[in-house]
């Protein structure tokens, strides 16, 4: 049954391949700035201007916490993100974009849409918004409230 038109397996592979040459291509976009998706992916969580926990934001990646503090530490160094503690819960760090990063965002954001704009894809946003939908159904209940497949913060 796998070999049918629609199946479950080619839904699984859909996404994973468009994943794949999506990543691809902004990936092109993003290394004339010397940013990698990763990278791209923190930047835009936070541009919403609020910080995020630094536990939010490697979940929010998918990146390891190790691995999120040394890209972090480079956004540092490019002063693109600084840190602060949590002046809730003062265990906690929390990341923002400096001036310089909103910036960058702002720039590189019109880079990327102008790139996906390219692709002549007629319902980017109704696309976007069934993954939204799709996401939502498939994530446990306490991840619901995060990241849309759009990259806007539900």
């Amino acid at each position: 049954m796998s070999d049918v038109p629609g199946a479950p397996a080619d839904l699984l592979r859909s996404l994973t391949r468009a994943e794949r040459l999506l990543s691809r291509r902004l990936g092109a976009v993003l290394a004339d700035d010397g940013l990698s998706i990763e990278a791209w992916r923190v930047l835009c969580l936070l541009s919403d201007g609020q910080g995020h926990p630094m536990s939010e934001v490697s979940a929010e990646a998918s990146l390891p916490p190790g691995t999120l503090t040394k890209l972090v530490d480079q956004l540092v160094d490019r002063n693109l993100v600084f840190r602060r503690i949590d002046p809730v819960d003062r265990r906690r760090i929390r990341a923002y974009l400096s001036d310089r990063g909103r910036r960058e965002h702002a720039r590189l954001d019109e880079r990327v849409r102008a790139s996906l704009a390219e692709l002549g894809v007629p319902h980017a946003a109704d696309l976007a918004s069934q993954l939204d939908d799709l996401i939502g159904r498939l994530a446990p209940a306490p991840q619901r409230e995060h990241v849309h497949a759009s990259g806007r913060h539900r």
